[in-house]
């Protein structure tokens, strides 16, 4: 435990005695389950525990398939920290530090396709997959003016769902995207991004000393190397550390 971490902070992160942290397994960059021990790991899950450290306390992690599920959890209280992408429609409800990682949102579209580029995407009689309140997804919800999205509760559903229904276009997380079509003939992932996904950690609103203490904590493990490490440690080698906040 750090001895300068005041009570009024454990209280906000930790009010039942333990930090409940949520995580996406959703996002396979931040999260995975390993193969061998079946627990979770990954860079979010390092940054929970040394929370939990730092603060003195035990973690319990509440595990999701989906960040939309992660968002509609709040409402029932289910978690004191998360793991999500910073978004407007998040942020009503959220508070969230600076971000620690940043991803690419893109496309993936059969390899024969006549949509070479991102923008050849918002076009009428387009139909991209898309998982349920993703950051994708509440993006693409903003900015999209022809193309139609089509939901599925989860990314990988997403992907089943064009695959099994033949429609034209998947957007997802880039890297995971390139996991999937490495390999296969018929898949291609575009060139480029639809988005920068900001990915940051969060606490509900009304926690003021919480938030505080996790912008400088998110600052801190950005600056010592430990994301960039967590990251290494989990494969996730494509990932860009953020820069430090403004």
């Amino acid at each position: 435990m750090d001895p300068k971490v005041a009570a009024d902070v454990i209280a906000a992160l930790a009010p039942a005695g333990r930090v409940r942290a949520a995580i996406n397994f959703g996002n396979p960059v931040l999260a995975q389950t390993d193969p061998a021990t079946g627990e979770a790991r990954g860079v979010s899950v390092d940054i929970a525990c040394e929370l939990g450290r730092r603060l003195g306390v035990g973690v319990a992690l509440v595990t999701f398939d989906a960040a939309g599920k992660v968002f509609a959890a709040l409402e029932d209280g289910a978690w004191d920290v998360a793991f999500l992408a910073i978004d407007p429609k998040r942020a009503a409800e959220i508070d969230f530090t600076a971000p620690y990682v940043i991803i690419e949102g893109t496309y993936m579209v059969p390899a024969g396709s006549p949509l070479r580029t991102i923008d050849d995407v918002d076009r009428p009689g387009v139909r991209v997959a898309v998982g349920t309140g993703s950051a994708y997804d509440l993006y693409l919800s903003r900015t999209i003016r022809h193309a139609q999205l089509v939901r599925a509760p989860t990314g990988p559903a997403a992907i089943e769902m064009f695959l099994r229904d033949g429609l034209e276009v998947a957007a997802g997380v880039k890297s995971p995207l390139q996991t999937f079509a490495r390999g296969r003939a018929d898949l291609r992932v575009m060139d480029g991004r639809f988005m920068a996904i900001e990915q940051a950690m969060g606490t509900p609103k009304g926690r003021a000393a919480g938030l505080r203490y996790l912008r400088g904590m998110i600052e801190e493990l950005k600056a010592s190397g430990f994301v960039a490490e967590g990251l290494g440690r989990s494969g996730q080698r494509d990932a860009i550390v953020a820069p430090a906040a403004a």
